[in-house]
């Protein structure tokens, strides 16, 4: 029998000073990387606002914080591929730890809740 070839990557990664930096690719997508891949001290982040955009994982070292710098990038990034990437002015973006984010029983792929998050300002990337 053939095995299967394995599944693509579902996501892009970006090396962000030394941090990986997981990126969805659709709304079936987003729930795998959220709910499957990260662990659940990564830091999560999406384009607040209730906008469109792909959920954006950085990986944390066991027991680490990921420097602001970090946590901006990846926040640029989450800009960059969300509706608002062509925003005028700063774009508010919500980052949290992945064991914060639930998915609403029957909701569509994407769809997620918060039970605590922080924001961060960023332009999108010019």
């Amino acid at each position: 029998m053939a095995r299967k070839p394995p599944a693509p990557a579902d996501y892009d990664t970006h090396d962000v000073d030394g941090y990986e930096v997981l990126v969805g690719k659709s709304a079936k997508d987003n729930d795998r990387l959220t709910f499957k891949v990260a662990r659940p001290a990564d830091v999560w982040l999406h384009v607040g606002g209730g906008t469109p955009g792909s959920h954006v994982v950085v990986r944390t070292p066991e027991g680490g914080e990921v420097p602001r710098a970090v946590v901006k990038k990846a926040a640029e990034l989450a800009v960059h591929h969300s509706k608002a990437k062509n925003a005028s002015g700063k774009v508010d973006v919500h980052v949290c730890r992945a064991c914060d984010v639930t998915k609403p029983r029957g909701a569509k792929p994407g769809s997620v809740q918060l039970r605590r998050y922080d924001s961060v300002k960023v332009y999108p990337p010019g």
